[in-house]
C-alpha cells in the first residue's frame, strides 16, 4: 500500500469544483499516495479531519473556496484530531475569490497545482514552507474562536454581500461581476445615488485598536488580514510589529480614490493618505448596530455591547507554490 503523501480535502460545491472536480478525482485515482476526502457542508469538516489524521499525511491540501479553508483551519487548531504536529497546508486555486490561494501563489489549473504539490511532497517539503499567522475571531455566544486570514467589514462587507447576492446570480464571469460591483460602489459614493439595486450606505461602527486608539464613523472599506498582500496585489507596509494588518478607509470619495491610487501604485502605507488608516496591531474590537463582517466567506454580526474581537492566533505552516 502506498504511503500517503497528500490528504486532499475537497468541497464539490465550490465554484471552481463544479467544472474541475472530475479532473481532480481522476488525478487522485491515478496516484495512490493521495487520500481524497470530499465534504459538502462545514459541519462535515470535523469528521473529515478526524479521518485524515489517521492516515498521517505529509501535506494537507484544501480544494475549495476561502470558506472551506477557514472551516478546515478552525477545525485543525480547535479539533484536536492530530495527536502530533499539524501537517502543513496547501490551497488549490478555486472558488470565487480565493485570496488565500493567491497569497500562497496558487493560480491557474488546480490539477497542475496538485501535480506540483505531489512532487514537492515526495521530496524535501520544508524548502517550500512559509509561516502564516491567523486571525482568531471571538464573539458573543461562540464557544470557541473561528480562525481565518482575511476579514472584510463595514462597506467592504456590504459590497461582498451585494456582489454575492445581486451580481453573481446574473451568471457573468467573475471578472465582469467584480467590475460591475466596483462601478456600483463608485456610483453610490461619487454621485450619492440611492437605489435598492446599489450597495447600501455603510453603518456607523466603532473600531477599537489596542494601543492605537478608536476609529468611529462610516467606512467604505474595513479589512483585517494576515496575508502579505491586501487589495489589488498591494503589499502592506507599516512601521509596527503586529501580525493583524488593519486597513480602514472613511466613506468619502477623496479617501477612496486616494487609497485606490496608492494601492495601484504600490505605495499603500508608504505615506499618509487623508481618511485612510493603516496599522499592524495585536488586537481589534469591532462594534456597531447590526454591523456585519465576513471572515473568509462566513458572516458574523456585531451589535451594540456585543463586539467582535480579533486577536492573533498561533502560526501554521503553509506551502507556497510561487517561487
Amino acid at each position: 500500500m502506498a504511503k500517503t503523501r497528500i490528504a486532499l480535502l475537497s468541497n464539490p460545491r465550490s465554484t471552481g469544483n463544479r467544472s474541475q472536480l472530475p479532473r481532480v478525482r481522476a488525478f487522485c485515482a491515478e496516484h495512490p499516495d493521495i487520500f481524497h476526502y470530499e465534504v459538502e457542508r462545514a459541519d462535515q469538516v470535523g469528521e473529515a479531519l478526524r479521518t485524515i489524521a489517521r492516515v498521517r499525511p505529509k501535506l494537507l491540501v484544501i480544494n475549495g473556496g476561502d470558506g472551506t479553508v477557514q472551516a478546515a483551519l478552525t477545525e485543525m487548531v480547535n479539533g484536536g484530531h492530530f495527536e502530533q504536529e499539524l501537517p502543513p497546508v496547501a490551497v488549490l486555486p478555486n472558488g470565487k475569490t480565493n485570496l488565500i490561494a493567491l497569497d500562497l501563489g496558487a493560480q491557474g489549473d488546480p490539477v497542475v497545482a496538485l501535480e506540483r504539490l505531489l512532487e514537492m511532497a515526495r521530496g524535501n517539503l520544508s524548502e517550500h514552507l512559509v509561516a502564516r499567522e491567523l486571525i482568531a475571531l471571538t464573539s458573543d455566544g461562540r464557544p470557541r474562536p473561528v480562525l481565518g486570514m482575511f476579514l472584510g467589514g463595514a462597506g467592504l462587507a456590504d459590497t461582498m454581500l451585494y456582489c454575492r447576492d445581486k451580481i453573481y446570480p446574473l451568471g457573468l464571469p467573475n471578472g465582469i461581476s467584480h467590475v460591475l460591483t466596483a462601478i456600483a460602489v463608485l456610483a453610490r459614493l461619487l454621485f450619492g445615488l440611492k437605489s435598492r439595486f446599489l450597495p447600501p450606505l455603510p453603518s456607523m461602527i466603532e473600531v477599537k485598536v489596542r494601543r492605537h486608539g478608536t476609529l468611529r464613523g462610516r467606512f467604505a472599506l474595513l479589512a483585517v488580514t494576515t496575508l502579505e498582500r491586501l487589495l489589488l496585489g498591494s503589499e502592506v507596509k507599516t512601521g509596527h510589529g503586529g501580525a493583524l494588518k488593519l486597513l480602514a478607509v472613511e466613506h468619502r470619495a477623496s479617501s477612496m480614490l486616494g487609497g485606490l491610487l496608492a494601492s495601484v501604485r504600490g505605495r499603500l502605507g508608504h505615506k499618509k493618505v487623508s481618511g485612510v488608516h493603516l496599522e499592524e496591531v495585536d488586537e481589534i474590537s469591532i462594534e456597531g448596530d447590526r454591523s456585519s463582517v465576513i471572515l473568509d466567506g462566513e458572516m458574523f454580526e456585531a451589535g451594540i455591547g456585543k463586539p467582535i474581537t480579533l486577536t492573533r492566533a498561533a502560526p501554521l505552516s503553509f506551502v507556497r507554490l510561487a517561487a
